[in-house]
């Protein structure tokens, strides 16, 4: 069959079936687990606690600026596991796609994907492929899930006075995508930054008895997720407005959109609640030994208010509450 699109015979678990799973899949994959070709991929993991994680992947526009849906969900997984303080191991994706949908673009999703996980030094060991008829889906929608080995760290509880760390700064993924999708003429390096976050594991490691809380502020960004942690620890939070890391570019665009950037999704950062005592020295290593140039402690937890605020340069206050209402849509 001589095609350049998608065909529902393509899902039908016949002979091109298994033409797309060789000839995209495996080659873009390729790992000795994988080509085993088994119902199940069979692997052995050292004994400890294991993290377990899924996680969707629908974002509009599949292809963006800085990334493409199959580098997302890599990431997003490999992310979700170290944030968990699990060392990333193996990953299985499904990939659900439109009838019609054009074979090259698939391939340049699944490349992508592969050169992911080859820097996140991951393997994508097994995976399902179901095509369904034109107009049912809008493309591909992709799912993946990971599995890892925790190397010591458990989340701790939350003290007032610890601190608040992002590892860089915020909003590009979601501007990305918000000027991708509606074709904004902007001037500007506005580009996602997508990447995964595993390599900072070993610097972290030396710090895992001062670490509270690792997160990925990805939907709901840093406002979305602190408000969450604010609740569950029943302690307030103070924010320095002039300590979060957001760029001009960033900062104008979305007040343009009149979109507050401080819950627009990040996929390729991380908040860390740290003892106050050792903050300033992780944030000093996060920038030369993580690479993290803009990172910064940002604010503060404190048991005199149950709610997050943000303060300005000129101590002015202003409540920021969970987000009760639609950002974006189909931000990864």
């Amino acid at each position: 069959m001589n095609t350049k699109t998608i065909e529902l015979i393509h899902g039908d678990g016949g002979k091109y079936t298994g033409e797309l799973i060789e000839k995209i899949f495996y080659k873009s994959f390729d790992n000795d687990i994988l080509l085993e070709n088994m119902d199940s991929a069979l692997f052995s993991l050292d004994k400890g606690k294991i993290a377990f994680t899924t996680d969707s992947f629908v974002v509009n526009p599949m292809f963006f600026r800085g990334g493409d849906i199959g580098k997302l969900a890599v990431c997003g997984t490999v992310n979700d596991l170290t944030v968990c303080g699990a060392i990333p191991l193996y990953l299985s994706v499904g990939f659900i796609i439109e009838e019609g949908f054009p074979i090259n673009k698939l391939q340049k999703i699944a490349e992508s994907m592969g050169n992911t996980c080859r820097q996140a030094n991951v393997k994508i060991v097994t995976g399902d492929t179901k095509v369904v008829p034109k107009g049912k889906i809008d493309g591909v929608f992709i799912n993946t899930s990971g599995v890892g080995f925790v190397k010591g760290y458990v989340p701790k509880k939350i003290q007032s006075g610890d601190s608040i760390i992002i590892t860089g700064t915020i909003g590009e993924h979601g501007t990305a995508i918000a000027v991708d999708r509606y074709n904004l003429k902007v001037k500007g390096n506005i580009e996602s930054d997508c990447a995964p976050l595993n390599y900072l594991l070993d610097y972290l490691q030396k710090y895992k008895d001062n670490i509270k809380l690792m997160k990925d502020p990805t939907r709901g960004g840093i406002g979305e997720i602190l408000n969450e942690v604010s609740k569950k620890s029943k302690l307030g939070i103070h924010l320095l407005e002039k300590s979060i890391p957001i760029r001009e570019e960033i900062e104008g665009i979305n007040e343009m959109l009149g979109i507050n950037p401080l819950y627009l999704a990040s996929e390729g950062r991380m908040i860390l609640v740290v003892e106050n005592d050792v903050a300033e020295e992780i944030k000093e290593g996060l920038k030369k030994e993580g690479k993290c140039s803009n990172a910064s402690i940002i604010g503060h937890f404190t048991n005199k208010e149950d709610f997050v605020y943000v303060e300005n340069a000129f101590g002015g206050k202003r409540l920021l509450g969970s987000l009760d209402t639609q950002m974006l849509p189909r931000i990864c």
